[in-house]
């Protein structure tokens, strides 16, 4: 057998794994504080759940009461996924009602596609280098110091330093194998893809409403786990056999679902790309996320609703974003730390990982350049 060569890259400040709405945020952040940053991305699209894996609905920026809780990138970004494609916006929160709203909230049902081609102009524009169809697959420990990522790509083995990593992959698979205690979570059987029939084809032609067109079939179940095959275990989705397992049950289930339909009447437009698991592992640190009413602290770096509900709104600490024992490595997006399940869903969503993204990213530029540990500096600077 010839021998497998790692080649050494040239360090970066920070490296950013994942290229989802999280990982996307960070990059983006930690690129406008001056510091060079790499996105190491699996596929070869951005945007992750929301875009490839099908979950083109944009939760709620506001509290469902008119008051508007997320700003900076998360709005940056809903704003980018309706700006070439579709959007289904209150006029409220800038929509022409062209198409009709899911309801008087700050959020909207988009296209995925044009939304992932659009983040790719929005990195670089920032300043972000992208590697596309690269695996992340070990970070190099001195510790509990990373001194950055192994990858696999068409170059081989690679091994890129930095000063800081970000963990964006959605599983939390770099700061799990770093060492970093975590914790697993369940998911029910999902399986959506975007269909469109001779039906809403009519619809379409009479109303021009593309967000009804453009429709979500799904043969499995909602956060809440209806329409989960009873019988059927719940995934945690942390090894290659049980990812193989969802997704094949979700194609069968999926294929059985259009049995005895007319062939030539229907079409899916796309399948997911992705396994749509939602909460696979979030890590453990010194101050979970909790999704109640609590008194504002300095830890807090903004509020979150619930896309679930109106009028709830909770403060989001920075601290559930590391662990101390570990100086250079930071999470984001839907594997921060949280206090149980229901704050999980409330993590999880697209304004949520961009806001953590953005936090991440941030924190992970100040360490970089003031050479100290991601979490131990004044949180005002990143205000």
């Amino acid at each position: 057998m010839s021998e497998i060569i790692t080649r050494t890259k040239e360090k970066r400040d920070v490296i950013v794994v994942g290229g989802g709405i999280a990982g996307i945020s960070a990059a983006v952040s930690a690129a406008r504080k001056g510091v060079s940053v790499l996105l190491v991305e699996k596929g070869v699209n951005l945007g992750g759940l929301a875009t490839v894996g099908l979950i083109s609905w944009y939760e709620p920026l506001c509290d469902g009461k008119g008051t508007q809780l997320i700003g900076g990138i998360a709005e940056e970004l809903i704003r980018l996924a309706v700006e070439c494609g579709f959007d289904n916006l209150p006029s409220k929160w800038g929509g022409e009602e062209r198409n009709t709203p899911r309801n008087h909230r700050f959020s909207t049902f988009y296209s995925p596609t044009f939304f992932s081609m659009a983040l790719d102009k929005y990195l670089l524009d920032n300043g972000v280098e992208l590697l596309f169809d690269t695996l992340a697959t070990y970070p190099v420990m001195n510790g509990t110091h990373c001194d950055g990522v192994i990858v696999e790509n068409a170059n081989g083995r690679e091994f890129y330093g930095a000063n800081v990593v970000v963990d964006a992959t959605g599983d939390a698979s770099i700061m799990y194998r770093a060492g970093v205690p975590c914790e697993l979570g369940e998911n029910f059987l999902t399986y959506i893809v975007h269909e469109f029939d001779e039906h809403s084809a009519e619809q379409y032609s009479k109303d021009k409403d593309v967000s009804k067109f453009r429709r979500w079939k799904n043969c499995g179940s909602d956060y809440m786990g209806n329409g989960h095959p009873d019988g059927m275990k719940t995934f945690h989705g942390n090894t290659a056999e049980e990812i193989t397992e969802f997704v094949v049950a979700g194609k069968l289930r999926m294929l059985d679902k259009y049995k005895g339909t007319d062939r030539n009447s229907r079409e899916i437009m796309m399948m997911p790309s992705m396994p749509q698991f939602r909460t696979v592992r979030h890590i453990k640190s010194q101050g979970a996320f909790c999704g109640q009413k609590q008194e504002l602290t300095d830890d807090c770096i903004g509020y979150v609703g619930d896309f679930r509900t109106c009028g709830k709104c909770y403060p989001f600490p920075f601290s559930c974003l590391y662990n101390k024992h570990f100086d250079n490595l930071i999470a984001a997006g839907r594997i921060v730390d949280v206090s149980d399940a229901d704050a999980w869903e409330i993590a999880r969503v697209i304004p949520v990982c961009a806001l953590s993204g953005e936090a991440a990213g941030i924190a992970a530029a100040i360490a970089s350049a003031e050479k100290c540990a991601v979490g131990y500096f004044d949180l005002g600077s990143m205000r």
